[in-house]
């Protein structure tokens, strides 16, 4: 019986698999499938309601639209009005003053940038925006969501301010510096390579590596290392945000300093038109005043500023939406919430652009139209994602990892994984599964703070496959409706991880023992 719980569980999860990968389905369709076989499945196999089934959906629908829909409506929205007002240009040409090799610049967009992004909103901006960013620079729009999908794994546990290692620590009683830096620790090793793996998948093998080996070491540990201090010191809320900056800052300069630009072979290297003699500041700030109001409006508005974080906080609706006894109380927040700031920092932006309102309003219809799809496919994703969690059928997966005894953290960071496939959120994954690993590492004598922080380890992976991320991704990059085929790209990196990510977490456990630390 066991067996067969796993395996109906799993069923809405096979389905999406195999009819993205292998019938080549948009995800829309694919994933309005997965509803209806979580629906029936929910109703006939697992006894629930049909009340609480439908309402479950219900609720589901409600969390993707707010906050997730709004976000991903608002960063595209961003990017596009960007593009009317040919700011998009302005901005290739400050990116390729400091290198014009495409390798380092997935760094510096997709890595560095994109680390911040993650930290400061998440909700799909740090794949969305530099997805753009780098299609904007000219390349191939798959190959563009592909690396911000690997870049964007290892930032989500810290992802808005540290959500995702934030309701770990408070659901489950651990201490937030402690659990924070026992998850970069256990990210530590994905967290250098990643940079190498952006690279791979930009020239096609380690040839790539040729020339920028110190730029990419020092980029890698440049984000670890102050995540490591900033988690114990501080905690989960700047963990990322510290890192993706100092990253940042350290690659730039290692770019400018370490890497030769008339030796970079002429295959790496981006089109760019003439350049002028010098690059004008006032421009420059003019084009890049979206992306820099969204950095202030997002830090001034986080938990760093408590009292407006405080203020802002108070414009919120709670309401019981799912009549399932169990469901939790949805939450909405009508103004401090990065799809309602990002939005109001665009149009200003916009309008320091010189853009007019009916220039704006016609950039929104048309990201709209753009969007369409996408936004059924959250519904659709986030509709499956409640009912499976609810009915029980999470449950019936979980509870089948529980039996390996020892062996089982070399299972963990798979329930890590497994919760944000489904749900494409690392808060979610952690709501979760955070009380099954916390309860089996006192129940078979392992480390509390390591096997938790292996569920955050499992995040990483299942966030760049997930259909939530995949879609988002390509929207931004207008090729929304190849799910199938994005999958199918970002699969071999996330097995990849996987693997690396179990036998870290296996093998990992002695020299966590050694730290002492808990």
């Amino acid at each position: 019986m066991l067996i067969v719980n796993f395996i109906l569980g799993l069923l809405p999860i096979i389905w999406l698999v195999i009819s993205l990968c292998v019938m080549k389905w948009p995800g829309y369709r694919a994933s309005l499938g997965a509803l209806i076989i979580s629906i029936v499945e929910a109703i006939a196999y697992f006894n629930f309601s049909v009340m609480d089934t439908l309402t479950s959906a219900l609720e589901g629908f409600a969390a993707a639209l707010w906050p997730i829909v709004i976000v991903i409506i608002a960063a595209v929205f961003t990017y596009n009005l960007c593009l009317s007002t040919g700011s998009i240009e302005r901005i290739k040409l400050l990116l390729t003053s400091v290198t014009n090799d495409k390798r380092l610049l997935v760094v510096l967009i997709g890595w560095c940038f994109g680390g911040f992004m993650e930290g400061m909103a998440g909700f799909g901006t740090a794949v969305a925006i530099p997805a753009s960013m780098l299609w904007g620079l000219g390349f191939d729009p798959i190959t563009a969501c592909l690396v911000c999908l690997v870049a964007n794994a290892t930032p989500t546990p810290f992802g808005s301010i540290g959500i995702p290692t934030v309701t770990l620590a408070t659901n489950l009683g651990l201490q937030n510096n402690l659990i924070s830096f026992a998850t970069v620790c256990i990210l530590s090793i994905l967290i250098i390579i990643t940079p190498f793996i952006m690279v791979m998948i930009i020239g096609k093998g380690v040839k790539a590596f040729k020339g920028i080996i110190p730029v990419l070491l020092i980029s890698g540990f440049s984000f670890l290392i102050p995540e490591l201090f900033v988690s114990y010191f501080v905690g989960a809320e700047l963990t990322v945000v510290a890192g993706s900056v100092v990253s940042l800052f350290c690659t730039v300069f290692a770019c400018m300093k370490l890497v030769n630009k008339d030796k970079i072979p002429e295959e790496y290297k981006i089109a760019v038109k003439k350049k002028p003699e010098h690059i004008n500041l006032g421009d420059t700030l003019k084009a890049l005043s979206p992306f820099i109001l969204i950095f202030v409006v997002l830090l001034l508005t986080s938990k760093i500023c408590a009292p407006i974080n405080t203020f802002l906080g108070q414009f919120k609706t709670s309401i019981k939406i799912s009549t399932y006894e169990g469901a939790s109380t949805s939450s909405f927040s009508w103004i401090n919430t990065p799809g309602v700031l990002i939005f109001i920092c665009a149009i200003i932006g916009g309008f320091i652009q010189n853009s007019t309102i009916q220039d704006m309003v016609n950039v929104f219809i048309s990201t709209l139209k753009q969007m369409a799809f996408t936004i059924l496919t959250m519904l659709f994703i986030l509709g499956t994602a409640r009912v499976m969690q609810y009915s029980g059928m999470i449950a019936a997966v979980a509870a089948v990892f529980s039996v390996f005894g020892s062996i089982y953290p070399l299972f963990a960071p798979l329930l890590g994984a497994l919760g944000t496939f489904v749900t494409g959120s690392g808060t979610s994954s952690s709501a979760l599964f955070g009380s099954v690993q916390l309860s089996t590492a006192q129940t078979i004598g392992a480390n509390p703070y390591w096997l938790v922080a292996a569920n955050s380890l499992g995040v990483a992976t299942g966030k760049m496959m997930a259909p939530q991320s995949i879609a988002i991704g390509l929207v931004s990059v207008n090729e929304a409706g190849k799910d199938g085929e994005l999958l199918g790209k970002v699969v071999p990196y996330a097995v990849v991880f996987i693997v690396i990510s179990m036998l870290i977490c296996f093998f990992g456990q002695g020299l966590w023992a050694l730290l002492g630390i808990a």
